[in-house]
């Protein structure tokens, strides 16, 4: 079931105001994590029966409407912009990093689940940047090391806390950074950070350098900087909207084509990042959010929370005119084809996704990925007349050896003859 406002509309009546101002308010004069917003776009065609077809230079524009079926999606490889970091977490981190050595950050306390992309993220990507991370993971160590949790352990200081005390994050996450701090450190959160600066004054300052090579002159004083669960923060949608931008571009998907984008959701930032970021350019683009950790109420609530706080830390003024539309539906919350409590495998998904990987080299897992190409499917089996269709690739590589280890019987279905 897809949840939306008025989708046929909303194409039609996009307001195409304030783009040049957007951007030039959120995204110029900015420092980033990623040297840039490239990525890959390959092309999936689906042809008889549960059979694929990979094209990894596709031609964009009319080339692609010589039939009156629609066969095929486009996807975006982001799965591939870092050996070790899913691409929804490298894009969320794309805006946030520079924050951290702007303000010389030392350390980062944050937390996540055992298999925690997030945790492995921030973990692998600090310590790129001689930053410590103190990682909470819910639950006990397993006896193997493996996955993400193998990653966060190698990069950086994990605890494992008891799911009791988990279940206050705010509570845990403020207690354990004023321990790191101790007596003369200083804990700071990402609101206090953006609040202190204007988002064209903070990488154009003339203070930067110097305040960014701090650490390594002697200043000792620890600054630890409290980072949400999934990194869940109107920061985060910083590198969401810099990648729509580069997408948006004429030789790419371009400004007019109609395009359906589909995301698994776990926090649904990503999903919320895609959505604000067509309705503010002025894309005739629809955002599809697979939920998979939360009911659409919960979504919604942090769809209103994430935009609200983007509101007030960038100064955005128009996005009320655009947001608040009856018809602006800034995200269709998509429900799972085969439901389930979030994190679970079910009977089949594993084999599904080892024949998508033979069949096109494309590795989705079955907790995320595999969701939203089940969903990219059902949407580009649609007529000719329908707006094309975009799987956003997330990632998830690693998190399949923690999968291994935990449906063992699943995994082990896998497994062929021995010479």
């Amino acid at each position: 079931m897809i949840h939306s406002n008025s989708l046929q509309n909303q194409i039609v009546t996009k307001l195409k105001l304030g783009g040049e101002e957007f951007m030039q308010k959120v995204l110029n004069n900015r420092r980033w994590t990623l040297p840039s917003p490239e990525t890959k776009i390959h092309q999936l065609v689906h042809t008889q029966g549960p059979n694929f077809l990979l094209n990894t230079h596709p031609p964009f524009g009319d080339a692609n409407r010589v039939s009156k079926e629609r066969n095929y999606f486009y996807v975006v490889r982001d799965d591939l912009l870092h050996p070790l970091v899913n691409g929804n977490k490298a894009r969320k981190l794309d805006g946030l990093l520079p924050l951290l050595q702007h303000y010389s950050v030392t350390d980062v306390v944050t937390c996540g689940g055992c298999q925690s992309a997030h945790t492995a993220a921030i973990a692998v990507m600090c310590a790129e940047r001689g930053i410590v991370s103190h990682l909470l993971l819910r639950g006990e160590q397993p006896e193997i090391l493996t996955g993400y949790n193998l990653m966060s352990s190698m990069y950086g200081n994990v605890t494992y806390v008891r799911r009791t005390n988990y279940a206050n994050r705010e509570e845990m996450l403020k207690s354990y950074a004023e321990s790191v701090a101790g007596n003369n450190g200083s804990v700071l959160w990402f609101g206090d950070i953006i609040e202190t600066s204007s988002a064209t004054e903070l990488f154009t300052s003339p203070n930067f350098m110097q305040m960014d090579v701090s650490r390594s002159e002697g200043n000792h004083q620890r600054k630890i900087l409290v980072v949400n669960e999934g990194a869940g923060d109107s920061v985060a949608l910083l590198g969401v909207i810099r990648l729509v931008q580069y997408l948006s571009q004429d030789h790419l998907l371009g400004k007019e084509r109609p395009m359906k984008f589909v995301v698994d959701a776990g926090t649904g930032t990503t999903a919320i990042g895609l959505g604000l970021a067509a309705q503010c350019l002025g894309l005739p683009w629809e955002a599809y959010a697979v939920m998979l950790a939360d009911k659409i109420e919960g979504y919604r609530k942090q769809q209103e929370r994430l935009i609200s706080e983007f509101k007030k830390h960038f100064n955005i003024d128009f996005v009320d005119q655009i947001v608040n539309r009856e018809d602006a539906g800034i995200v269709n919350w998509v429900e799972r084809g085969r439901p389930r409590k979030f994190g679970n495998v079910l009977e089949g998904e594993v084999e599904t996704c080892q024949q998508i990987a033979k069949q096109t080299g494309i590795l989705v897992d079955p907790v995320y990925t595999l969701a939203a190409w089940e969903t990219a499917m059902l949407l580009s089996s649609n007529n000719a007349e329908e707006p094309e269709v975009v799987l956003l690739h997330t990632g998830g590589t690693l998190g399949m050896f923690g999968l291994a280890q935990r449906y063992k019987n699943y995994f082990g279905m896998l497994k062929k003859g021995v010479l």
